[in-house]
C-alpha cells in the first residue's frame, strides 16, 4: 500500500488510464476548436494556446489555465479539453491554457517568472484576438493552483486577475522535501519560503474559490483548508468547496466536462467576470 500522500499514481488506481483520456480528448479538442498557438518568450515551452469560441462577438472574458504535474511533467497539449468548458461559459470566453518549462532542468523562480509573463501577454495582447484584459481570471490544477497563486500575491503592480480557481493546490511545500520529489526535483529551503502560497499575502480584490475532491489524500485537504483561512484572514471574497467522490486525477479532467461539479465552479467563475 503507498505510504507517500504525495505520490498521486500509488493512491489513484486508474493513474494512466485518466491522463491517456486528457491526452486524447485534448487532441480532438484542438482539432474541432478554433485555437492559435503564441509564443510569450524566447523559450521552446514559453508558449501558449489561445482557443477562441465560434461566433463569438464583443470583447470576451478571458480566463488562464495552468497545469499541474509536481513542476516536473505534463504540458499544455493535455489539458487543452478545458477549454471546451471556458468557451461555453456564459456567452462564451476565451481560454488561454499555458506552458512552462519543468523541473529538474529549471528551477521554480524560472516557472513562476514564465507564468508571470504569460499572464502579462494575455494582458498586453488578447484584444487582438478578441478577449477583454479587464475580464480575465485564472484557474491551476495542482502544481498549477500553486503557480496560480503566485500570481494574485500582493505586489507593487496590481495582477489584472479578477477571480481564481485553485483546484488540488499545494500551499506549503516544506512537505514536499520529505516526499518521492525530493529525488526527482530536490525541492530547495529557499524554494519552500519564496514559494509556498502560505507564506504572501494577496490582492483584496480577487475572488478565490479553492476545491479539492473528497477523495484526496490528507495533505490536500489539510493545506487547501489552511489556504483558504489564511485567504479569509486577509479580507478576500474566498469560497471553499469539497467536490464530491472526486480524486486528484478526475477532479482536474471535471474541468473538461461542464456538467461535473468542478465544470460547474469553472463556468461559473468565468461566468461572473462578464
Amino acid at each position: 500500500m503507498e505510504k507517500d500522500p504525495f505520490r498521486i499514481r500509488g493512491h489513484v488506481p486508474d493513474f494512466d488510464i485518466i491522463v491517456a483520456e486528457l491526452a486524447s480528448r485534448s487532441a480532438d479538442t484542438r482539432k474541432r476548436m478554433q485555437m492559435t498557438e503564441v509564443a510569450y518568450g524566447d523559450g521552446p515551452s514559453e508558449t501558449v494556446d489561445v482557443f477562441v469560441p465560434a461566433d463569438a462577438s464583443g470583447p470576451l472574458p478571458v480566463h488562464m489555465f495552468i497545469h499541474g504535474g509536481y513542476w516536473r511533467m505534463f504540458s499544455k497539449r493535455d489539458f487543452s479539453l478545458i477549454a471546451e468548458t471556458v468557451t461555453e461559459a456564459g456567452a462564451g470566453a476565451i481560454a488561454v491554457i499555458v506552458d512552462y518549462a519543468l523541473m529538474p532542468g529549471v528551477r521554480m523562480a524560472t516557472i513562476v517568472d514564465q507564468v508571470e509573463r504569460a499572464k502579462q501577454w494575455i494582458l498586453d495582447n488578447i484584444t487582438s484576438f478578441g478577449g477583454d484584459p479587464a475580464r480575465l481570471t485564472v484557474s491551476g490544477h495542482s502544481a498549477g493552483a500553486q503557480l496560480a497563486a503566485m500570481l494574485i500575491r500582493e505586489k507593487k503592480k496590481p495582477s489584472g486577475i479578477k477571480a481564481a480557481l485553485l483546484l488540488g493546490g499545494l500551499y506549503d511545500l516544506a512537505p514536499l522535501q520529505k516526499s518521492f520529489l525530493k529525488a526527482e526535483i530536490g525541492i530547495t529551503d529557499e524554494e519552500v519560503v519564496r514559494f509556498s502560497p502560505m507564506n504572501h499575502s494577496y490582492e483584496s480584490g480577487t475572488k478565490v474559490s479553492v476545491l479539492v475532491g473528497s477523495r484526496e489524500t490528507a495533505p490536500f485537504h489539510e493545506q487547501a483548508g489552511a489556504f483558504a483561512r489564511l485567504l479569509c484572514r486577509q479580507g478576500l471574497d474566498v469560497s471553499y468547496r469539497l467536490i464530491l467522490g472526486r480524486h486528484h486525477m478526475d477532479s482536474v479532467r471535471d474541468l473538461g466536462d461542464s456538467g461535473s461539479l468542478a465544470g460547474i465552479e469553472l463556468t461559473r467563475l468565468v461566468a461572473a467576470s462578464a
